[in-house]
């Protein structure tokens, strides 16, 4: 008998009807066998409406609170999918994050876990019972609620797979698996049968809306492979596992889009050792995450630093830095430029391959978009363009590549 924990997002549990369908569907997994641990999001919309709630009450709400109000989202769907697993002749229990024993550190909005003690979810599997789990919270070992981000279900998922051993994980979601792009904006774009973690987690984190770079890094650190698959059929999805050398052969393995992004450029920096370390410090100090950081001097010895970062990070950010740059020169000036969007081209071929960014580019300059800024890593080469750019840089690259082919 094999132990499967499968994760329904917020489109697939969006209603009563489609909420049957994965009561359905998880009893079918259990009748043939198995035992099975179900992570449920919010109904699709619900989240969304509980922070505009918040927001017609307060401004700026209370992160702490924000936590308590949010994971009641989650908390619905598990009841409501337990009671139709019931009505249908099964077994099923439900249980929030904390009941699962999923323990995270005290950062709230964004939480990490620190230990998973599954003892009350092994007990509940042994006695017969679909285990329904909240996904999305946990709970700090001073007993406060906690939600671990957008696409936070995702990581409950995995980390809970890993901690109970699961013999597979399966992501269920609104599309049939991982795509070389999105094809709302691509329409010729392809599945992939099979990806690594390590291009996974490039795309989730440039991205692709279809898991979330959290869960994935989790993944590849325990070793959880794991099936994204389309809750509304049953089509073969695609199987996220570790490197082989076969997938060295495609150089290219998807293109991803990061809408809403924003730019914060800060000059007239004295070029001295520690100063941009204590720019950095001030946004790690108030938990935001940046994406791209360039830096560079000038002849009068004074550095500019620019980084990107979400835009509803913006204010946050500036906020973080006002502090920072004072202590460091009152030269120091601080911009900052919304508007504009990441475009990535993922591949573990770029090892082995030379030229890749100079196809890249020359595509984009004959399609008459501009780049501002340029990351690379070893398997992926990131720029930022103009929103109003966005959807045609990605299907330029995605173009350039020929990704729209068979391998």
């Amino acid at each position: 008998m094999a132990t499967i924990v499968q994760k329904y997002g917020g489109t697939s549990v969006g209603n009563p009807e489609r909420i049957k369908n994965v009561a359905r569907r998880v009893l079918e997994t259990q009748r043939a066998g198995n035992s099975v641990v179900v992570i449920v999001s919010a109904m699709s919309g619900v989240t969304d409406g509980l922070i505009k709630l918040a927001r017609e009450v307060s401004e700026e709400p209370v992160e702490r609170e924000m936590d308590v109000l949010l994971a009641t989202g989650e908390q619905t769907t598990i009841a409501l999918l337990a009671m139709a697993v019931t009505a249908m002749g099964g077994k099923a229990v439900s249980c929030t994050g904390a009941q699962a024993g999923i323990v995270t550190d005290d950062v709230h909005s964004k939480a990490r876990i620190h230990n998973i003690t599954p003892g009350e979810v092994n007990r509940m599997l042994d006695d017969g019972n679909i285990v329904v789990v909240a996904g999305f919270q946990g709970i700090t070992s001073s007993g406060r609620i906690t939600t671990l981000g957008r696409g936070g279900s995702d990581l409950t998922a995995i980390a809970l797979a890993a901690a109970i051993k699961a013999d597979l994980c399966q992501i269920f979601t609104d599309v049939d698996g991982v795509y070389t792009a999105d094809p709302r904006l691509v329409p010729d774009a392809r599945k992939i049968p099979v990806i690594s973690y390590e291009e996974m987690l490039e795309m989730a984190s440039s991205g692709s809306k279809v898991m979330q770079s959290r869960s994935v890094e989790f993944a590849n650190k325990f070793g959880v492979p794991f099936e994204v698959r389309n809750s509304m059929n049953n089509n073969p999805g695609t199987l996220v596992t570790m490197e082989n050398s076969s997938m060295e052969s495609v150089v290219i393995r998807g293109v991803s889009l990061e809408k809403d992004q924003a730019k914060i450029t800060i000059t007239a920096i004295p070029d001295q050792p520690g100063n941009a370390a204590q720019v950095l410090k001030a946004i790690g100090d108030a938990n935001l995450n940046i994406d791209m950081i360039i830096q560079n001097t000038s002849r009068e010895g004074e550095a500019r630093i620019s980084f990107t970062l979400h835009k509803s990070d913006l204010k946050k950010a500036q906020a973080a830095l006002g502090a920072a740059a004072k202590s460091i020169s009152d030269k120091v000036q601080i911009t900052a430029q919304d508007g504009i969007a990441k475009v990535s081209a993922v591949g573990i071929g770029m090892r082995s391959h030379s030229g890749v960014a100079a196809q890249m580019f020359g595509a984009l300059g004959e399609a008459g978009i501009n780049i501002d800024m340029i990351s690379t890593s070893e398997i992926k080469i990131a720029v930022i363009v103009d929103e109003k750019d966005q959807e045609n840089a990605v299907r330029t690259v995605h173009r350039a590549f020929r990704l729209h082919e068979a391998p």
